[in-house]
């Protein structure tokens, strides 16, 4: 355990793995690294978000930035995948980041670089058109925070997103989508196209967790993201378009 500028962190190791770690802050599991395998995203929504990226931006280097990353795993796949990327890791905890970088031998800048701030500020600071792919995965405790929520947030990362790139959130659903349905409905004041993944049974309210919303200023590849996302490991429903506004209600 240790003190961070928000709070704590724990640094949990895994039964029967060599270099496998869970990453927590604050009492939430934030995290899964695994050192000597960069591709390996244990937490499903991280693949989903992934299969997204891959789907829609096939081939070669990318200009990414994270807002909010833990242990930065999906950087760090990033990094290894698709040589001469450039990636900003954005995070409002400067000692998280010392300690994240002394803890999982993160690519050096230009290839990675981590910058302390919140987000909402930090995303004005990119030039227009700059990003290829835009991930928010920030959360205080089990929660994300307001200002990442507001349409001034949401204006800017269309700025800084190309009109061929991708805004990729990580979305907490507790069942009812009110927080999804605020968010699609503040995201579609700046993008032209939406649509989320998640597991059946949340999209069904049955319980809480995770979705990934996508949204873009290029159609998505429906088909081929559907059939990518149902394939993984953990199977995602995937919802575009009229289908997505019809099951949300939006």
């Amino acid at each position: 355990m240790v003190d961070i500028s928000t709070g704590e962190a724990r640094l949990e190791k895994l039964d029967g793995e060599a270099d496998s770690y869970i990453l927590h802050v604050n009492g939430v599991p934030s995290s899964s690294i695994t050192l000597s395998d960069p591709q390996r995203l244990d937490y499903e929504y991280l693949d989903w978000m992934r299969r997204i990226i891959d789907v829609e931006l096939p081939a070669g280097s990318l200009r990414a930035a994270h807002i909010g990353a833990a242990g930065y795993a999906l950087a760090r796949a990033i990094d290894s995948a698709r040589p001469g990327s450039k990636q900003t890791a954005i995070d409002i905890d400067a000692k998280l980041l010392d300690f994240a970088r002394e803890w999982f031998d993160l690519p050096r800048s230009p290839a990675l670089a981590l910058r302390a701030g919140d987000g909402a500020v930090e995303i004005g600071k990119f030039r227009p058109d700059a990003l290829d792919v835009l991930v928010r995965d920030a959360f205080d405790h089990d929660s994300v925070p307001s200002s990442l929520q507001t349409a001034e947030f949401f204006a800017g990362c269309a700025v800084a997103v190309k009109d061929s790139g991708l805004y990729i959130a990580n979305v907490p659903d507790s069942g009812d989508h009110r927080i999804l349905r605020s968010e699609l409905r503040g995201l579609g004041e700046h993008f032209a196209h939406l649509a989320a993944a998640t597991e059946p049974a949340i999209l069904k309210g049955r319980r809480r967790g995770n979705v990934v919303v996508l949204a873009s200023n290029t159609p998505p590849d429906v088909a081929g993201l559907d059939r990518s996302l149902r394939t993984a490991a953990s199977s995602a429903t995937f919802l575009a378009g009229a289908d997505l506004r019809s099951r949300l209600g939006l």
